[in-house]
């Protein structure tokens, strides 16, 4: 018989858990349960990176996506989007604003869009490694050959976010269309490993269908996968999707969730996302107070920020980059956190 105490303490020691333990500590979530998990992660993640939170400058490029998932707000048969893409010109600005507000690691970010081929972004990637030495470029567009990934990263491109959704096969073929491959994007990770990214992967915390036995199994995926970065966030409906309907994730699950991945590998980067933010006015804090350090501001020009919508009500879309650091950078510190800009590389 599994006590609780017990397995606290063994995920506190580093210690592998089974799924059955996964599962009990999720299905018993309560919140004196939470607070001790959410003291021990903060506690890992101050031991590892102190009290540093790290800045991504996030640039979503294009909100064009050739994909159909069943809950995001810019798949493809969704008619009622105001379809926009950067051009290169316009992400090296972002770019530039962003150094000089501090940023040294720019995140693009878009819709699986076949505008940007292996040729435009190895030169965009080229560009900004040339201007900006010192920083990092993360690329999160998705699925991609292991060809064009090799490009991309010789092209000087240090990391990669491709988020999974969920560890559940089942569950993905619920949640996406027949056209989409749960195994190819599982492989598109391991390609990406193997070839030398700083790699990042992440799930949805009660998308629909969801149970703890699916969650138990997100958490022993990255306890075996062992990512650099992992971001979680809850499921947000979008009134333009099938899953319009659904409820949305809670702060207190996601929270929780995120104290457990801490424990599970101290060293991981976690974000304390804009999704979290979304459905809780204290939502990042209370992700830094639970273990996550990375926090993403939005570089992308204001004119295109409403347009990129994957849920609704998505917070910081009429803020001017300097606004929005500036407000971040105050949050972070009242949480007890300090935003440090440097690359915030994973420690090993």
């Amino acid at each position: 018989m599994y006590k609780i105490s017990d397995i606290v303490d063994k995920l506190n020691s580093g210690a592998k858990l089974t799924l059955e333990e996964y599962e009990l500590l999720i299905n018993e979530r309560n919140e004196e349960l939470a607070t001790t998990l959410a003291a021990l992660a903060d506690r890992k993640r101050r031991e590892v990176y102190g009290e540093d939170v790290y800045i991504r400058g996030l640039i979503e490029i294009s909100n064009y996506c050739v994909n159909d998932c069943l809950y995001c707000g810019i798949r493809r048969s969704n008619k009622n989007v105001d379809r926009y893409r950067l051009m290169p010109e316009e992400i090296l600005l972002c770019c530039k604003q962003g150094y000089e507000l501090g940023f040294r690691t720019f995140v693009m970010q878009g819709g699986e869009d076949p505008y940007y081929t292996d040729e435009i972004l190895t030169k965009l990637i080229s560009d900004i490694k040339s201007s900006y030495p010192d920083c990092a470029v993360t690329l999160s567009l998705g699925e991609r050959s292991k060809e064009s990934y090799m490009r991309l990263y010789d092209a000087g491109a240090d990391r990669y976010l491709l988020r999974h959704e969920t560890a559940s096969k089942e569950h993905y073929c619920k949640l996406h269309p027949n056209t989409m491959s749960f195994d190819n994007r599982m492989n598109c990770l391991k390609e990406l490993r193997e070839i030398g990214y700083q790699i990042g992967c992440g799930f949805m915390v009660s998308s629909p269908y969801q149970t703890s036995k699916e969650l138990s199994k997100e958490l022993k995926f990255i306890e075996e996968f062992k990512p650099d970065m992992c971001g979680i966030g809850p499921f947000v409906a979008h009134k333009d999707t099938p899953f319009k309907d659904e409820p949305s994730g809670g702060c207190d699950l996601t929270c929780y969730l995120l104290s457990i991945l801490r424990l599970i590998h101290p060293k991981m980067l976690i974000p304390a996302t804009t999704a979290l933010g979304t459905i809780d006015p204290q939502g990042r804090e209370k992700g830094l107070k639970a273990g996550a350090n990375v926090v993403m501001p939005n570089l992308s020009p204001v004119g295109v920020r409403k347009k990129y919508e994957l849920y609704d009500n998505k917070i910081c879309t009429g803020e001017e980059a300097s606004e929005c650091i500036e407000c971040l950078r105050k949050r972070v510190e009242k949480a007890g956190y300090k935003i440090v800009t440097d690359r915030g590389d994973v420690r090993k």
